[in-house]
């Protein structure tokens, strides 16, 4: 039985047993990992009556906290969505192992034949809030990419993630791997996130998934290297050459869809010459769909806005709530979105070729996006069969982090005798 309540003692226990577990799954087969991702997924699934009743237990526990409509939202699984996790299991099953590929490959004057080929980063350290599928896809992604992982899921979804996670440790076992190729963190002590920040001996990257408090935490104190976004404040700008119906759908569905995930819409840029015409068409509809908005300028003529604060601008609501501003140009969205954006996600709605180019240009957000909804910001969506997160920096991983993005490459070099004069 572990000890729980010597924290530092436990954590060092979990580093050293992934780290040997890393050492066996480098090198495990592809079909070796697929057998155990199909294994588990099955598992998911014969057992999602376990999951859903563990489930209850977390939305009560939630409940009790106070959490926003929203966030109960993301930490709710039913046999819907435990379908949707089980078919995330076996897309990332089905995909190509990235480990081993040849990125690229040449020869030199000198004899040698030198090939650059995806290896596995080691360890990943995730620590992620609220959404319980993130045990499934985080897991699944380390185990496809040859990493073992070590999840630190939220006190919300505690017993959520421990039902999900035994199903993966029931396809490792199935498929002869390693059981602490998957380790969850066996407690909801804060101290072991702290723990995990500092664990360089053991841990290659950390990848946090969660709200700005979190995200902030581990950007300021982690010695280990850390793929992160810190927000979604994402932007949608409607031009003066867009389809009128396209936008409405667009933005309809990048607001309401899922208000609480990283890729839903926070702040509406409307050209100036379509502000009264269908910018007032989509902000009705918003309203009518139950968001507020909080709008700027001549937008607050539409009937039940609420007038918008500088406080608006930049903000993450992860709810219905939705920021609208008119603009005089493209150039004016592209400044705002420059200085109020967080890098992850921004769409521009046009019809013009130019409008997106220039749109596509002068923005440097991990992801950018015409005529469709940012609520498409994600792995899945992006054939990588699920994501473990997305990173807004610029060193290594970039947007939707799948398995390829959880590899880093080695040199293999090959002479004949060769020698250097």
């Amino acid at each position: 039985m572990k000890d729980l309540d010597n924290i530092p003692a436990l954590m060092q226990d979990i580093g050293r047993r992934a780290r040997a577990a890393a050492q066996t799954l480098a090198f495990a087969g592809a079909e070796t990992k697929e057998k155990a991702l199909l294994a588990a997924a099955d598992a998911v699934w014969n057992r999602r009556a376990e999951i859903i009743a563990a489930n209850e237990k977390d939305m009560a526990y939630g409940r009790d906290k106070g959490l926003s409509p929203a966030m109960m939202d993301r930490l709710m699984l039913d046999e819907s969505r435990i379908q949707g996790i089980v078919e995330g299991l076996r897309a990332v099953a089905g995909q190509a192992d990235p480990v081993g590929e040849v990125i690229a490959e040449w020869d030199m004057p000198s004899g040698l034949h030198i090939r650059r080929v995806r290896t596995p980063l080691g360890v990943v350290g995730v620590i992620y809030e609220s959404r319980p599928n993130v045990t499934a896809d985080a897991g699944a992604l380390c185990l496809k990419s040859g990493n073992a992982v070590i999840l630190r899921g939220g006190s919300e979804s505690f017993h959520s993630s421990t039902a999900i996670h035994a199903c993966l440790v029931e396809g490792l076992q199935a498929a002869g791997l390693p059981e602490d190729a998957i380790q969850l963190v066996p407690t909801r002590d804060r101290a072991a996130v702290s723990e995990m920040l500092t664990m360089t001996d053991y841990i290659d990257v950390i990848v946090p998934r969660g709200g700005k408090g979190l995200v902030g935490l581990v950007q300021r104190e982690a010695r280990v290297p850390v793929f992160a976004h810190l927000e979604g404040i994402v932007h949608v700008y409607i031009d003066k050459a867009a389809d009128a119906e396209k936008a409405l759908r667009v933005v309809l569905n990048a607001k309401t869809r899922r208000p609480g995930i990283c890729g839903a819409a926070e702040c509406l840029l409307i050209h100036e010459e379509v502000a009264d015409t269908i910018g007032r068409d989509v902000i009705s509809a918003l309203i009518e769909a139950g968001v507020e908005v909080r709008a700027a300028g001549e937008l607050q003529r539409i009937e039940d806005t609420v007038p918008a604060t500088e406080d608006d601008w930049g903000r993450e609501y992860l709810d219905m709530i939705i920021a609208a501003k008119p603009v005089k140009d493209i150039d004016e969205a592209i400044a705002h979105i420059r200085r109020f954006g967080s890098s992850h996600t921004d769409c521009i709605i046009t019809e013009d070729p130019a409008a997106a180019n220039r749109f596509f240009e002068r923005l440097d957000s991990a992801i950018l996006m015409q005529n469709a909804s940012t609520q498409f910001a994600d792995g899945g969506e992006f054939g990588m069969g699920a994501e473990i997160g997305i990173a807004t920096g610029k060193m290594h991983a970039r947007g939707p982090v799948g398995a390829a993005q959880l590899t880093s490459f080695k040199y293999l070099v090959q002479g004949d005798g060769s020698v250097r004069g």
